[in-house]
């Protein structure tokens, strides 16, 4: 073994499994989550992130493999493992005839603090999270930007050192997934580390150090944001068409000049390709030109073209779509404070 051993741990899994009847909703996957980040967990509906948070949380027996939290088996160890993590999860937890302070004063005393020490951490959370307006307000009355903060304020009553997100900006507004985006930063400014699972890849690549991507119960990549962007081709071509009618055309073009995938965008009359090679390089140069030429050969006007980094969006659908054709196809306001989180 090693005399320099590596940073501490917080999450450590090998083989993990969970079956549901036929569906192997986790189906082998191996992670290694440093403490004091944020680790992102990337997958389409039904990928198995849920499955995963709810083992390594300890709501959910695992059928195979080993999962540790802090080097504490989750299954063996679970008390142990209890008293260091908490859970967001995709629903609010809260109770919506309570108000703001007393959900969050119950809970307080729940985990053990006396009256006085409930009400005064809550009072710290509802200031620290934007909330303290709406702390006499009824639950059943905050918008969803505001209920999603409370739920975390209320997993951040005692600090944990590991903090489960699943999914928390689902539905929300920009301004809202904003001010949770603020709360996640000041939360791991304080030590916590965060495992977040998302569909929205801007909010893993705006947060997470390191990212996982899971699709049918597996991880098919994972590492830095570089590190994903540079597996699938460094360079992106993106195209804008003058007739959006020309488009179908474009595409089938495209994929003969460059025999890669290309990705019709929200906009008809837009496309993007990934080429191998960096923006900057002169192999993906090469390779943008001889799109254009091919282009312009069969009659289709590009209004605007542009060469740079493939965003995550397309990593991700890259991926995604290598897997699918790879593997056969889960179970089971005001602005929030950026100074910081009470800990």
């Amino acid at each position: 073994m090693s005399g320099h051993p590596g940073p501490e741990l917080a999450i450590e899994t090998a083989g993990l499994v969970k079956v549901f009847g036929d569906n192997r909703a986790v189906d082998g996957v191996d992670l290694s989550v440093p403490a004091g980040t944020v680790y992102g967990v990337l997958g389409p509906n039904g990928a198995g992130k849920t499955t995963a948070v709810k083992m390594l949380a300890t709501l959910l027996r695992p059928d195979g493999g080993a999962a540790h939290v802090f080097g504490k088996d989750v299954v063996r160890e679970a008390d142990a493992v209890r008293g260091r993590v908490s859970l967001t999860g995709q629903y609010a937890s809260v109770d919506e005839d309570l108000t703001g302070t007393e959900n969050l004063v119950l809970l307080g005393r729940l985990l053990g603090h006396s009256k006085a020490a409930a009400r005064t951490r809550s009072a710290q959370l509802l200031e620290a999270f934007g909330l303290a307006e709406a702390a006499e307000r009824q639950i059943k009355n905050y918008s969803g930007g505001m209920r999603r903060r409370i739920d975390i304020a209320a997993s951040i009553l005692n600090t944990p050192d590991l903090l489960f997100l699943d999914e928390p900006t689902t539905g929300l507004d920009p301004r809202s997934r904003n001010q949770v985006w603020d709360i996640v930063r000041a939360v791991v400014a304080q030590g916590t580390t965060v495992l977040l699972t998302t569909q929205y890849l801007d909010e893993a690549d705006h947060l997470a150090s390191r990212i996982a991507v899971i699709d049918h119960g597996k991880v098919i990549a994972e590492g830095t944001k570089g590190e994903l962007k540079a597996s699938v081709g460094s360079g992106s071509v993106h195209l804008r068409l003058r007739d959006p009618a020309q488009r179908p055309e474009a595409e089938r073009v495209l994929r003969g000049a460059l025999n890669v995938a290309v990705q019709l965008d929200q906009d008809p009359v837009a496309l993007t390709a990934t080429v191998n090679g960096h923006a900057s390089d002169l192999g993906a140069a090469e390779q943008a030109a001889r799109a254009l030429s091919a282009l312009a050969a069969s009659g289709i006007t590009v209004d605007n073209f542009a060469l740079g980094q493939p965003s995550l969006d397309e990593v991700f659908l890259a991926l995604t779509d290598r897997n699918a054709r790879s593997a056969p196809g889960d179970g089971a306001p005001h602005n929030a404070s950026t100074t910081g989180v009470p800990a």
